[in-house]
């Protein structure tokens, strides 16, 4: 039977790894090699010390402080005075699946064997990851240029019997959360501390958490963008395969193939479809006809970041780091958020864009003269408002989202006494591109609601069998409108059939068919 535990240094992590760590809390342990690695390191920085050379943040002060020699009886305290006087995050904390992300990726980084970190720490580190630990760590507080240096201090804190945790739903000091799970505070050696909080893990476990979330809003937008075409009446036409092969965009091909398997179904067009066959319409607005173009764009960035991600999670991203093999210590910038910056405001812009088209397709069904469909998708139009305001309330959000996706990765503030002199705005960057992706869920679900209001309203007409099977699973969420009612919940309820992954199995099944 295969081990469930995850073995790092194994394999290159994934973000699924992360996912499920993070949200299944799958357990962690260390594979053979990374433990040889990690031992190999520090035994080698050791002896280094042990020579009485000038190593940076081991045995001297840090950033503009770095020429200040700390003698050998402070050599620990310089680390615990590191880390306490690092943690000024400020504001709410990270849900419990970011920091066991965050924790997660810290233990895996230092795995690599290049931090000269004992094994001892990464022990502890796993520890608290698998007795379900989670270090409460603010939001606020890192310019991702030495790494996301305050909230990584606030989870190093409690490694050593410090700062807060959460531990089976409730918060408490890192000491108590350290003995109530029974693990004892770790001591910390040379460099040890200055390792725990040099890296790109705040802004790298939203960031990976988020581009899963946005590749399966990729798949949803597909789905009801395609929804929303029978529900309008749209022509398949602009979804045939001779279009896109002459712009062959990956993501285009993809996306054209998707909304193509959910409108007609091997080939089968449905009575809805049929209905309209010989209308004579020949192009549909731009928020139907260019679906694909548009989260085919979409695809293709989220992709990117991905690729982004994935590499920075199994890099080495503290400093100075340890050669053993070669015989060096050296001072590099492998801490600079910058990679992960410019990816998380790529996929803010990305993922904007589907809710706004989302929004524009959700504008048409309530426009009669457009949609063909009763005003504002109710019958007695005057009397009840229907979906009027359901369209506005998503105007506003895509319009949050057009502010949300001003890059941070163009600013840079200089920090630490302007030895920091250009930093990265990483970790803002990830926490915008995170609001954004809620955002997006919540225009999703309101145009997921319309959709199947639409495909109602052209009742007795059948829709192809994949949009019956999710119509119908939304009709045992959320009751068809035939009068004015509150529409906050059923929104709500839709936003959290999406955030679930429920619809996932079908999706996949529909766009694979």
């Amino acid at each position: 039977m295969k081990s469930n535990v995850l073995l790092l240094g194994a394999r290159p992590l994934t973000l699924e790894d992360i996912r499920e760590v993070a949200i299944n809390k799958r357990k962690v342990g260390l594979s053979p090699k990374a433990i040889q690695r990690i031992q190999k390191a520090h035994k080698f920085l050791i002896s280094e010390i042990k020579k009485g050379k000038n190593l940076y943040g081991v045995n001297t002060g840090f950033g503009l402080l770095s020429d200040v020699r700390i003698p050998e009886g402070e050599i620990e305290s310089l680390q615990y005075n590191l880390l306490r006087s690092h943690a000024c995050g400020m504001g709410a904390h990270l849900p419990d699946e970011i920091s066991r992300a965050m924790v997660l990726l810290r233990a895996s980084a230092l795995s690599i064997g290049h931090s000269g970190v004992s094994l001892g720490l990464v022990n502890q580190i796993l520890a608290i990851l698998n007795k379900d630990v989670c270090p409460l760590i603010p939001e606020q507080g890192s310019v991702g240029a030495s790494g996301d240096l305050a909230p990584l201090s606030h989870l190093a804190l409690v490694l050593i019997g410090e700062g807060y945790a959460r531990y089976r739903g409730r918060e408490m000091t890192g000491a108590k959360a350290l003995k109530a799970a029974g693990i004892k505070p770790i001591r910390l050696g040379p460099k040890e501390g200055l390792a725990l909080i040099n890296g790109t893990q705040f802004m790298t476990a939203i960031g990976s958490l988020a581009v899963l979330n946005a590749e399966h809003l990729a798949d949803v937008a597909d789905f009801f963008g395609a929804m929303t075409v029978e529900a309008l009446k749209g022509t398949e036409t602009a979804f045939e395969p001779e279009i896109h092969a002459v712009r062959p965009h990956p993501g285009q091909i993809l996306v054209a193939e998707h909304v193509r398997r959910v409108l007609v179904p091997n080939g089968k067009k449905s009575e809805i479809a049929l209905s309209h066959e010989n209308c004579g319409k020949v192009q549909d607005p731009y928020s139907l006809r260019c679906i694909p173009q548009v989260h085919g764009a979409t695809r293709d960035a989220i992709r990117f970041v991905r690729e982004t991600l994935e590499r920075e999670i199994n890099s080495v991203t503290d400093n100075p780091l340890v050669f053993p093999d070669s015989g060096r210590i050296m001072s590099g910038g492998n801490f600079h958020g910058q990679y992960v910056a410019i990816g998380m405001d790529l996929l803010s812009i990305a993922v904007a864009e589907l809710g706004s088209i989302s929004e524009q397709r959700l504008e048409k069904m309530i426009n009669p003269a457009i949609s063909g469909l009763p005003a504002f998708l109710t019958r007695e139009g005057g009397l009840n408002s229907g979906f009027m305001i359901v369209q506005v309330a998503a105007a506003s959000i895509v319009s949050e989202n057009k502010t949300l996706c001003h890059p941070a990765s163009v600013d840079t503030i200089p920090t630490s006494a302007d030895k920091e002199d250009h930093v990265s705005m990483g970790a803002w960057a990830a926490r915008k591109a995170a609001l954004v992706i809620q955002n997006t869920r919540r225009v999703l679900a309101m145009e997921m609601l319309a959709s199947a209001q639409g495909i109602d309203l052209l009742r007795p007409l059948k829709s192809s069998a994949p949009i019956e099977k999710i119509h119908q699973i939304i009709r045992k969420k959320v009751r068809r409108l035939d009068a004015d009612r509150t529409f906050h919940e059923d929104m709500k309820t839709l936003e959290q059939l999406i955030e679930s992954r429920v619809l996932e199995p079908i999706l996949k099944e529909t766009f694979k068919s």
